[in-house]
C-alpha cells in the first residue's frame, strides 16, 4: 500500500478575487457597541468564505441616521472621549453629549475603528466606513443594499 499524502491547503484571497459590495445601515435606534462589533465584521470580510486575515476583504458599509444612535445605562452622562497633543498638559477630554451634539458621526467612527486592527490595513477597512448624520447619503451610484443587522426590530 503507498503512502496517501492527504493535504489541506489554506486559501489565500487574492486582490483580483475580491469583490466589494456596498450596504447600507440604519443606525436609528441601534445600541452603539452592537451596531459597531457587525459594521467592523463587515468593513474586515469576516462574514465571507474568502476572508484572508492579512488581506482586506472588507466590503463597503454606509451608516445613515448616526445621531440617532443609542447608548445604554447612564452613559450618555459618564462617557467621555479623551485625545492627547503629545505635549505636557495636553489631555482633551470630551463628554459624549458634546460630541453627539457636534459630530455625531465621529462617536461611530471612534467605536468601528477600536474593534478593527491597528495597522495600516485597519486604516484601509475604516476608510471603506461611510457615516452621515442624517438619512441621506451621496452613494446612491453605489446601489447599496440595505443591511438587516442582528437585533434591528422594524
Amino acid at each position: 500500500m503507498g503512502h496517501l499524502k492527504l493535504t489541506k491547503e489554506t486559501y489565500t484571497a487574492k486582490p483580483k478575487d475580491i469583490e466589494r459590495k456596498w450596504y447600507v445601515v440604519d443606525a436609528e435606534g441601534q445600541v452603539l457597541g452592537r451596531l459597531a462589533t457587525q459594521v467592523s465584521t463587515i468593513l474586515r470580510g469576516k462574514h465571507k468564505p474568502i476572508y484572508t486575515p492579512n488581506i482586506d476583504t472588507g466590503d463597503h458599509v454606509i451608516v445613515i441616521n448616526a445621531e440617532k444612535v443609542v447608548i445604554s445605562g447612564s452613559k450618555d452622562e459618564q462617557k467621555v472621549y479623551y485625545h492627547h497633543s503629545g505635549y505636557p498638559g495636553g489631555l482633551k477630554v470630551t463628554p459624549y453629549a458634546k460630541v453627539m451634539e457636534k459630530k455625531p458621526g465621529r462617536i461611530i467612527v471612534h467605536a468601528v475603528k477600536g474593534m478593527l486592527p491597528k495597522s495600516k490595513l485597519g486604516n484601509a477597512m475604516l476608510g471603506k466606513l461611510h457615516v452621515y448624520a442624517g438619512s441621506e447619503h451621496p452613494h446612491v451610484a453605489q446601489k447599496p443594499e440595505p443591511l438587516k443587522l442582528e437585533g434591528q426590530v422594524d
